[in-house]
């Protein structure tokens, strides 16, 4: 199995949850930008990687301590 195939079976293997939340236009409007300017593929991409990036923050989780689904999203 190449790298490539690998990446794939890990992507099939997270599982995501749905959730909804409200924002004030401002941010969303910021999100939008950082897809227009191509930072993102979408919101929710900018979104998991701001909770990502969170996460390693706050709860000092590193590279190969934090959940695996966490290191896989990346």
């Amino acid at each position: 199995m190449n790298d490539f195939q690998v990446n794939i079976e890990l992507k099939r293997a997270i599982i995501m949850k749905l959730i909804s939340f409200k924002a004030p236009n401002t941010y969303l409007e910021g999100l939008d930008e950082l897809v227009r300017a191509g930072v993102y593929s979408s919101r929710s991409e900018a979104i998991r990687m701001a909770i990502r990036d969170l996460l390693k923050r706050e709860l000092n989780w590193k590279a190969g301590s934090s959940p695996a689904s966490l290191a896989e999203v990346e």
